[in-house]
């Protein structure tokens, strides 16, 4: 449905991406005013008690967040299907996507030595970006950065394994009227901690079709933030995440809609089982006043498997004009259907096949915005695998 501004949701959860030295415990008022900055000793070493980091096991992040993580390992960055190259921190095009909004992001931004930059021209196929984990016990920071090249279409895969402990930042320029396609999957071993900022620019009449996925690891935190750089802007971000006993995913997304004519489409969705499962979506849409013409809903959809655990989920939406197109949000957290269990059952299904087929449709209008059939194969057995750890 439309809002006016008049219809501004009240309550909008504060964004407290670390606070500024000196600036005071007061919060801001709008997201807009959050503290950006590529130095990390510009923030304060957060306590768990800011906004946000108020749903984030702090003393599981193993140091990232207070300057203690020793970055003594290396993560590995493998590009196939297109040339990258390797740059250091002195390349002007490092920092177009976005500046870091909390500590750790800066923390990883201070700390990489080398980025890797993957420039699209035209490429027709599938290129994929592998980072591997610096391995158990060891902690890294990465820096990629994908742009495209204007009118380019291109499809990019990064997928994240292995072990250890990862802060690194993700930036994503697209050229005017391009088009890409990017498909992000979290598939960690269980032992590793991921912090990873994504920062996405988007350009006039460029679109962007996302698909997060977060499967493994012990605490898997990613936060994005989207801008638009001239009308005509489209972003779609789709998310799937599925937590099994004591893992955390947590999921953060501010789309700032600052020029006329943009668009964005939020649809994410989690499911969780097991003793201590905890997934966190946090979905900010800001619509500053200039933003006319904007056109923009979320939705998140969580999927309580088992007793004890747990599922948050925040949308928040901040309009500073009425002259829109529409917005609009929407948020439901249940537990497994058992009317739905009993009509599959009474139909001669076994409850376990029963289990997994509900399982399997709710995830399905995610997967099957997946247009690559190998990776989206592995990533249904993926989730079967998932449900296999308890029996659902």
């Amino acid at each position: 449905a439309d809002m006016t501004a008049s219809e501004t949701v009240s309550g909008l959860a504060p964004e407290l991406a670390g606070a500024k030295k000196g600036q005071g415990t007061t919060p801001p008022v709008s997201v807009g005013e959050r503290f950006t900055s590529y130095d990390v000793e510009a923030f304060e070493v957060p306590s768990g008690r800011e906004e946000i980091w108020r749903f984030t096991p702090m003393r599981r992040l193993r140091g990232l967040h207070d300057g203690t993580a020793a970055f003594d390992g290396t993560a590995v960055v493998a590009v196939e299907g297109a040339a990258a190259e390797t740059v250091g921190r002195d390349d002007p095009r490092i920092g177009d996507g976005g500046v870091p909004a909390d500590r750790v992001a800066a923390a990883a931004w201070s700390a990489f030595d080398t980025a890797t930059v993957l420039t699209l021209d035209g490429t027709p196929e599938p290129v994929t970006v592998t980072v591997q984990g610096p391995g158990e016990g060891r902690c890294a920071a990465a820096h990629l950065q994908v742009r495209t090249t204007p009118h380019t279409q291109a499809t990019v895969v990064v997928t994240y394994s292995g072990s250890g402990t990862l802060a690194d930042n993700l930036e994503i320029v697209l050229a005017d009227a391009s088009q890409l396609t990017l498909i992000v999957t979290d598939e960690w071993s269980d032992d590793a901690v991921h912090v990873g900022a994504q920062h996405i620019s988007v350009g006039r009449d460029a679109a962007l079709r996302g698909v997060a996925v977060a499967l493994g690891g012990d605490l898997v935190r990613n936060s994005s933030t989207v801008q638009y750089r001239g009308p005509g802007g489209d972003a779609e971000l789709l998310g799937l995440g599925f937590a099994d006993a004591g893992q955390h995913l947590e999921q953060r997304l501010l789309v700032d809609h600052a020029v006329p004519h943009c668009r964005s489409n939020v649809h994410y969705k989690n499911a969780l089982q097991g003793d201590g499962a905890h997934t966190v979506w946090i979905g900010d849409v800001l619509i500053r006043a200039a933003a006319e013409g904007t056109d923009t809903f979320e939705l998140n959809r969580n999927l309580v498997l088992t007793p004890k655990a747990r599922a948050d989920s925040v949308p928040n939406l901040e309009i500073e004009t009425g002259e829109i197109a529409g917005a609009g949000h929407a948020s439901a957290t249940g537990r497994f259907d058992d009317e739905q269990l009993f009509y599959l059952q009474s139909r001669g299904i076994p409850e376990d096949v029963a289990r997994r087929l509900v399982v399997r449709g709710f995830f399905g209008e995610i997967l099957s915005k997946i247009t690559l059939p190998e990776l989206r194969e592995r990533l249904e057995q993926a989730v079967e695998a998932e449900l296999a750890v308890t029996g659902a």
